[in-house]
């Protein structure tokens, strides 16, 4: 009996009716093995994987290999997205034992959720050297009935190896300007000067790294530093990663040229990258990077944006094509005939010149990703609009792509934090309202009742499992920038109830964090990666927010959780600076201050907005006037206007700055 059904991921209901007797993660899982002595096979996904939706189609949804599964294992699937934390210690197994991971990950376990054998994608039919996912099953049973106390030994012998791997890096001492120029030099040598980014394919979006180069930059003056995040970001807008007609990023580039991408788009990218390019206007001006924040913070509202208020996880990789086949990228490619039959003979050549499609295509079948060609040489802008109008509204009449539609706190705290700065910026309150809608569905479902946060919802109806350190990092990151845009001091109140959380549930000796807390389920080790992959990293998520509530409230014990966190970026800047770049970010914050900006006077107003745009790296702002301003701000307190004008005051290290009431004054304060 498969027992997918009526759970809230929608990556476990695309398996609900595959004839595997699948069951969800849980204790009655293993409990089931044991009582039938046979090992458990764990899958590991997400709905947006293409890959994952291949092997399902070859062999989940095979009935010859489910019936073999079904006698011979206990089949778990987990959605990597609602439980980060089983994708975590397994992940690490799979790569400690075979050098490499990914998705779908493929796991066999004793009834005790030993790991001893791995994989990831296996195919029906042997392939490039590896067996096929039959040979595989056969195999691990064979093994489990003739040779237990090998199999048994082999999972001991990883447990106590992933035992073994515990951090010990916190308290070590803050990161200096010594560690900040080795990861600056790190990155100067991985730099690509050609296309821009870091290293070579697949490339990823180094939104985080950005961000740190950024805030070097605006302390420092480093030139160079500008130089690589406003050409990175540039490369990145004009490349086949950039949806050139509806907006929004896609997950990464699988050529070093940002030229043709893996085409899922994820809210946590496009979040990080719609805040990174509007730090990027902030600091030069930009009109591309204006145009790109405000494009991709529309792609979030329009296509990902739930009924309850929230944001939703993905959009997949693959669509119907024109012969009803799912495949990866069909909504998204162009061919010249194409173009002509949407736009007309003149005008379909003038956009495959504009967007570089070229009859031998750049992806499959002659078919072409959407560019901004390099050599199209001065066009007109009127037409160019008028042009991209037209083949989006065909394009929305292919199939769409699938859509992941459950609502993760973590990313939707990244999503409130762009879209309430994007909109404060750019003179966009709607985007403040879906910002603070956002935060509403968080504090209304997913805190709920149980003074906890939960990972995910659905439908406005709470998930099942506890939110990881970086649900909570990631979530209060988004209040206190809503905070700071709204002037609203509730904002600022629940991020300090979640870093106390934090302070209580999640931090170990040393100024060591956990990505899971103290009372949730033990798992085999307890996850605990400082590093920032495709997302800032729990652990200096909430070491960025634990810095800015301290500098908010004046807690000290929220600035000294906060620096013994990064102790690990001490440790990792210099030696994996790519992998780091939230932790570099935080750094910047710490070694400016950071600032702390009091705006006596009315929120929206010219010195509040003037404080908004301040560069100062990590800076927290303050606004509001009256007697209840001081109760909600603690910055506010004692902070009244100067001759009756509305005063801003600039403090850090305790020192504050005489008081001015004039704009200009406060932007060169902060950097302006």
């Amino acid at each position: 009996m498969n027992r997918l059904a009526g759970v809230t991921s929608p990556y476990l209901l695309q398996h609900a009716d595959n004839p595997v007797d699948w069951w969800p993660w849980g204790p009655e899982a293993f409990e089931e093995a044991r009582r039938r002595d046979v090992p458990v096979l764990l899958s590991v996904g997400y709905s947006a994987c293409h890959w994952c939706h291949v092997m399902a189609h070859e062999s989940f949804e095979d009935d010859d290999t489910a019936a073999y599964l079904n006698e011979h294992f206990v089949s778990v699937k987990v959605d990597r997205e609602e439980r980060p934390d089983v994708d975590a210690v397994y992940m690490e197994a799979v790569q400690a034992a075979t050098g490499q991971g990914g998705w779908p990950m493929t796991v066999f376990l004793t009834p005790d959720a030993e790991p001893f054998y791995f994989g990831t994608y296996f195919p029906p039919e042997p392939r490039h050297g590896s067996p096929s996912f039959r040979q595989v099953l056969e195999g691990v049973s064979a093994a489990w009935t003739d040779r237990r106390e090998e199999v048994a030994e082999v999972a001991g012998r990883i447990v106590a190896d992933l035992a073994g791997r515990s951090l010990a890096h916190g308290g070590d001492g803050v990161p200096g300007e010594s560690e900040v120029a080795q990861a600056l030099l790190g990155l100067t040598r991985e730099y690509d000067e050609q296309y821009g980014g870091f290293g070579g394919a697949p490339k990823f979006p180094p939104s985080m790294v950005v961000e740190f180069l950024l805030r070097h930059y605006s302390r420092t003056g480093a030139e160079g530093a500008l130089q690589m995040a406003a050409d990175t970001c540039s490369a990145m807008a004009r490349g086949g990663i950039y949806d050139q007609l509806g907006g929004g990023f896609a997950r990464y580039s699988v050529d070093r040229e940002w030229v043709v991408p893996h085409f899922e788009k994820m809210l946590y990218d496009n979040a990080l990258l719609c805040r990174v390019y509007a730090h990027l206007w902030r600091t030069t001006g930009s009109e591309e990077a204006r145009r790109i924040a405000l494009e991709t913070a529309d792609f979030m509202v329009r296509e990902l944006r739930t009924a309850e208020g929230g944001f939703a996880s993905a959009l997949d990789a693959d669509s119907e094509d024109r012969e009803g086949k799912h495949v990866e990228g069909a909504f998204y490619v162009w061919t010249p005939a194409q173009l002509r039959a949407v736009l007309g003979e003149e005008d379909g050549a003038f956009a495959a010149a504009y967007f570089g499609v070229t009859e031998e295509g750049t992806f499959e079948e002659g078919a072409s990703v959407l560019q901004l060609a390099g050599d199209a040489g001065p066009v007109d802008a009127g037409r160019v609009a008028d042009v991209r109008a037209r083949l989006l509204a065909a394009r929305e009449e292919r199939p769409r792509p699938g859509r992941d539609d459950k609502v993760v706190a973590a990313w939707n705290g990244l999503a409130i934090a762009a879209l309430a700065e994007t909109g404060a910026y750019f003179d966009r309150p709607d985007l403040v309202e879906r910002a603070t809608e956002a935060a509403d569905l968080l504090v209304r479902v997913h805190l709920g009742e149980v003074a906890r946060l939960t990972r995910t919802s659905r439908d406005g109806r709470a998930g099942d499992n506890a939110g990881v350190l970086e649900d909570y990092g990631d979530v209060a990151e988004g209040f206190l920038a809503l905070t700071a845009v709204t002037g609203e001091g509730a904002w600022l109140e629940f991020a300090g109830f979640l870093l106390d959380v934090v302070l209580e549930q999640f931090t170990g000796e040393g100024g060591q964090l956990y990505d899971t807390a103290h009372e949730a389920e033990q798992l085999i080790r307890r996850p605990q990666d400082p590093t920032d992959s495709a997302t800032p990293a729990g652990w200096t998520a909430a070491a960025g927010a634990l810095l800015s509530y301290a500098a908010h409230t004046g807690s000290e014990a929220h600035r000294a959780a906060a620096e013994g966190a990064l102790g690990v970026v001490k440790a990792l800047a210099p030696r994996a600076p790519r992998f780091i770049g939230w932790g570099l970010a935080v750094a910047e914050a710490l070694l400016d201050g950071p600032r702390e900006v009091a705006v006596a006077g009315p929120v929206g107003g010219e010195l509040h907005r003037t404080a908004l745009l301040g560069r100062a790296p990590g800076a927290v702002v303050a606004a509001g006037e009256g007697p209840g301003a001081g109760a909600e701000f603690p910055l506010l307190v004692d902070r009244p206007r100067v001759g009756g004008e509305p005063t801003a005051y600039v403090c850090r290290h305790f020192v504050c700055d005489v008081p001015t009431t004039d704009a200009g004054e406060l932007a060169v304060k902060l950097g302006g």
